[in-house]
């Protein structure tokens, strides 16, 4: 597997994955993403700021995520400190093609690398209510739940936050 910044060119594929990913979701009640989010736009800005990973396996895209420092205000609901730099996982998707091999982990661990890089020690994500596989992932990973949230731009939705202290 390898794990790089994504690239313009990688635009299909990563549509593709997200086209294959948004049904499986939406079968087992997680609606946090549908046919208009994310999309192209979404990526080229993760791309442009050098924020959007890929993970490739047999030469194709497997898996992508955004590595940032963006934070939601919600997140101080939970008793962060969104003052404190931190890495934040968005956007993290698997093709179900790919699922079980151990994608989404190796996603996860260049959010670590990123953090460490940048020498920040805090790692957030958080996960929608219905999301069962993200919520076994990340205790797995080291990752402390905090709390449960609403997200303003997401009305009527839930999502579990969870942190990280490398």
């Amino acid at each position: 597997m390898i794990i790089r910044l994504a690239q313009l060119a990688d635009i299909p594929q990563i549509l593709k994955l997200i086209a294959g990913v948004v049904p499986v979701m939406n079968a087992a009640g997680n609606m946090q993403w549908d046919d208009t989010y994310p999309n192209a736009e979404v990526f080229e800005k993760d791309i442009a700021l050098k924020q959007l990973w890929v993970a490739e396996l047999e030469g194709s895209v497997a898996g992508i995520t955004a590595i940032t420092t963006d934070q939601e205000p919600e997140y101080a609901e939970v008793g962060w400190d969104i003052t404190e730099p931190a890495i934040v996982t968005h956007r993290l998707a698997v093709s179900p093609k790919c699922q079980g091999r151990g994608v989404a982990a190796a996603l996860l661990v260049q959010a670590e690398v990123v953090a460490i890089n940048r020498g920040i020690k805090i790692l957030r994500v958080d996960t929608n209510t219905n999301n069962q596989a993200t919520q076994k992932l990340f205790p797995k990973l080291g990752y402390q739940y905090s709390g449960e949230i609403g997200l303003g731009f997401r009305p009527g939705m839930r999502f579990l936050c969870y942190q990280k202290v490398l």
